[in-house]
C-alpha cells in the first residue's frame, strides 16, 4: 500500500495552515487549498470593510 492511498483526502472545510509542509500535498490536494484560502481572504476582506465602516460611522458621530 502506497503512503498517499492510506492517508485520507482534505475535506473542503478542512482548516488550512499558514506554513504548512507543501511537499507532501498533492496537485488536487493544492489547488483546494488555493480555493480555501482565496475564500477566507475574501472572508477577512468583507470583515475589514465592515469594521471600517462602522469606524467610519462612529468617528463621524463624535466630529466636531
Amino acid at each position: 500500500m502506497d503512503w498517499d492511498e492510506a492517508r485520507k483526502p482534505p475535506t473542503a472545510g478542512e482548516q488550512v495552515g499558514v506554513g504548512d509542509v507543501l511537499e507532501r500535498h498533492s496537485v488536487g490536494e493544492l489547488e483546494q487549498r488555493i480555493k480555501t484560502l482565496e475564500s477566507e481572504i475574501e472572508r477577512v476582506r468583507a470583515e475589514l470593510e465592515s469594521k471600517r465602516a462602522h469606524e467610519a460611522r462612529a468617528a463621524s458621530i463624535f466630529k466636531t
